[in-house]
C-alpha cells in the first residue's frame, strides 16, 4: 500500500451558531468553497488534478443538501474534472472524509485528495436531517437512545467525575485556547472568510470565553436534568447500566461543545501527487480506525477505538506525543485521559470545542490541522486525533511527521 501524506489544512474560524453570528450570512456552501479556494491558491494547486473532494457534512439538507463537496466545488471555480463526495458520520465525519480519502490513495485510486467538511449549524439546526435512531423506535430502543448531553452525564457518573471536575476542564480549555490565538499559533492555519466586497466577516473564533473562571461556571444550571428526569432518559442510561443508581447531572453549556459554523480541509496526496504538484510533505497518515462501543455511554469510543488503532499499528500509548480528542463535553476528555493515564500536558494541549466550538461535520479536519502544527511548533513527531461520536462509535486516526 502507497504511503499517503498531508501536504497542507486550512480552516475557517469558528462563528457562533446562532443568528447574530458573525457566519450567519453565510451559505454551508460558501463556507465549503472557502476552504477549497484557499487550499488551491495557497498551493497554487491545478485543480484538474484532484482526485476527489470529500466532506463531512451532519445535517446535509436544505442548501447543505445535494452533495455540498461538489456543491462547494463549482462555487470555488474548481475544474470540471474535480469530483465530490458528502459522508456522514455523525461527529466524525470530517476525521472520516481524510481517513477514506486516505484509504483510496493508499490502494492506488487516487494521488490527490481534499478532505475535510463543512458545518452551519446557526442556518441548519442540529438535528435537521432527522433519522431512525431517535425517531423510530425499532432502533432508538436496542441503541438505548438519549440525548448525548445525558449520556455525558453517565459517564461522569460511571467514572466518578464531579462539576468541580468537568468546570475546572472547561476553564483550562478557555485558557489553552486564549493562549494559543494570543500567541497566533493558529495563524497560518485559519483563513478569514470576507464578504463580497473583501470586507472581512472574522477572522478568529467566536465562540471563545476567555475569562470563564470557576465562579461563573458554578452559576450555570446543569443543561440536562429535565431531559433525563422528566423525559426518562435517566431510566434509559440506568437500565443500560444499572450499577449506577442515580445519574449526576453535571455539564452544561460552559463545559460542553459551543454550536459554531465552520468549515475545513485537509490536503493529502500520495509521493507521486505531492511531487506533480511541487509540494513537500508534512506528515503521514500512519494508522487509522473505526469502532461501534457501548450505546448509551455513547461517548466512550475514542477509549475503544484508540485500543483498536494502537494494537493494529503495533503501537504503544508511550509512542504518541500528542493526543487530540474532540472536547464534545468535558467527561468525554477526562475518562480518556483516566482510561490511559495520560497528562493533560499532552492533551488537548491548545483547547478545544469547548471554548472554540465544534462545527460538526469540520471539526475532524481541523483538529487534525491543529495537532499537526503544534507537533511542528513542538518539534515533535506523532499525534494521535480522535473524536466520539453519536450513537456510539469512535475514529481515530494516528499521523507522524515527515
Amino acid at each position: 500500500m502507497a504511503d499517503v501524506y498531508v501536504y497542507d489544512h486550512v480552516r475557517t474560524p469558528r462563528g457562533r451558531g446562532k443568528k447574530d453570528g458573525s457566519l450567519h450570512e453565510v451559505p454551508s456552501v460558501r463556507l465549503g468553497a472557502h476552504v477549497l479556494k484557499e487550499v488551491r491558491d495557497r498551493n497554487g494547486l491545478d485543480t484538474a488534478t484532484v482526485d476527489d473532494i470529500i466532506f463531512g457534512c451532519v445535517d446535509a439538507v436544505g442548501e447543505a443538501g445535494g452533495d455540498i463537496a461538489k456543491a462547494s466545488s463549482f462555487e470555488a471555480g474548481y475544474k470540471t474534472q474535480a469530483p465530490g463526495i458528502q459522508i456522514n458520520r455523525f461527529c466524525a465525519s470530517g476525521l472520516d472524509a481524510i481517513n477514506f480519502g486516505a484509504a483510496k490513495i493508499a490502494q492506488g485510486a487516487d494521488d490527490i485528495v481534499i478532505a475535510g467538511g463543512v458545518e452551519s449549524m446557526s442556518r441548519i439546526g442540529l438535528g435537521m436531517a432527522g433519522g431512525a435512531w431517535f425517531m423510530d423506535p425499532s432502533v432508538a430502543f436496542p441503541a438505548y437512545f438519549m440525548p448525548q448531553g445525558v449520556s455525558a452525564d453517565l459517564i461522569a457518573t460511571k467514572y466518578g467525575f464531579s462539576r468541580d471536575d468537568v468546570d475546572a476542564y472547561a476553564v483550562e480549555s478557555q485558557k489553552r485556547a486564549a493562549n494559543a490565538w494570543e500567541k497566533g499559533y493558529f495563524k497560518k492555519a485559519v483563513a478569514p472568510v470576507k464578504d463580497i466586497n473583501g470586507m472581512t466577516i472574522l477572522d478568529h473564533d467566536e465562540h471563545m470565553r476567555p475569562s470563564t473562571d470557576m465562579q461563573g461556571l458554578a452559576s450555570l444550571n446543569a443543561s440536562f436534568v429535565m431531559p433525563g428526569e422528566m423525559g426518562g432518559f435517566n431510566a434509559v442510561g440506568i437500565q443500560a447500566h444499572p450499577e449506577i443508581e442515580t445519574v449526576n447531572h453535571v455539564h452544561h453549556a460552559g463545559n460542553s461543545s459551543g454550536i459554531v459554523d465552520g468549515a475545513g480541509v485537509v490536503l493529502l496526496g500520495s509521493k507521486k501527487g505531492g511531487k506533480s504538484i511541487g509540494l513537500a510533505p508534512r506528515a503521514r497518515i500512519k494508522a487509522f480506525a473505526n469502532i461501534g462501543s457501548d450505546p448509551a455511554l455513547m461517548l466512550t469510543g475514542p477509549v475503544d477505538v484508540t485500543e483498536k488503532l494502537l494494537q493494529r499499528a503495533k503501537m504503544k500509548l508511550e509512542d504518541i506525543d500528542l493526543f487530540e480528542l474532540n472536547e464534545a463535553f468535558a467527561a468525554v476528555v477526562l475518562r480518556y485521559m483516566q482510561a490511559f493515564d495520560i497528562p493533560h500536558d499532552k492533551m488537548n494541549v491548545n483547547g478545544g470545542a469547548i471554548a472554540m466550538g465544534h462545527p460538526l461535520g469540520a471539526t475532524g479536519a481541523m483538529i487534525l490541522g491543529t495537532v499537526l502544527d503544534e507537533l511542528e511548533r513542538r518539534d515533535l513527531n506523532t499525534a494521535l486525533v480522535t473524536l466520539c461520536i453519536g450513537a456510539g462509535m469512535g475514529t481515530a486516526t494516528i499521523i507522524e511527521r515527515v
